[in-house]
């Protein structure tokens, strides 16, 4: 049973200089634009809202989140972001390696293990914080965790430069 207070929501955070990731990634525009490859060292940081578990007073356990959140960055820290479900890009593996297209044009050939491929359409930070957050939630939901209403991920890629996705959680 978790409980709720009567007089408003709980929301827990976790921020940490060690929830980074440096890793390079292009953009595709509007029109014939696709940037070219670049680096960010990148900040995540995470809001989960939800009720108290009656037993612990929590909403869900920092160390645990901490855990998940620095497995999550180091599975793409220092790795060439791909997107997997952009209809410009073409991303094909040949074995251990991965060339990317740009519109049907060769443009990168990458050691495959020198790459991440996401499911996502474009490797902003807008797409990175809504994919962080979901394997967020798939992690959450397997380990059961009750009574969580939100998840918030914010993904910085400079200082000064972020873009926060919230989940809802049903």
């Amino acid at each position: 049973m978790r409980a709720m207070s009567p007089r408003g929501a709980f929301r827990v955070s976790v921020s940490k200089d060690y929830l980074v990731f440096a890793s390079a990634h292009f953009i595709t525009f509007a029109g014939p634009r696709c940037e070219g490859l670049h680096g960010h060292n990148y900040r995540a940081s995470i809001t989960i809202e939800g009720a108290l578990d009656e037993e612990a007073w929590f909403v869900y356990d920092f160390v645990a989140l901490k855990k998940l959140m620095k497995a999550l960055c180091d599975a793409i820290d220092h790795k060439v972001l791909l997107p997997l479900k952009n209809p410009k890009i073409q991303v094909t593996e040949e074995g251990e390696v991965v060339r990317v297209a740009y519109e049907h044009t060769p443009r990168y050939v990458f050691p495959r293990g020198d790459c991440a491929l996401l499911p996502v359409t474009n490797t902003t930070v807008e797409m990175l914080a809504e994919m962080l957050a979901g394997q967020v939630e798939d992690e959450l939901k397997r380990q059961g965790a009750k009574g969580l209403t939100a998840i918030e991920m914010e993904v910085e890629e400079n200082i000064g430069q972020s873009a926060t996705f919230r989940l809802e959680l049903r």
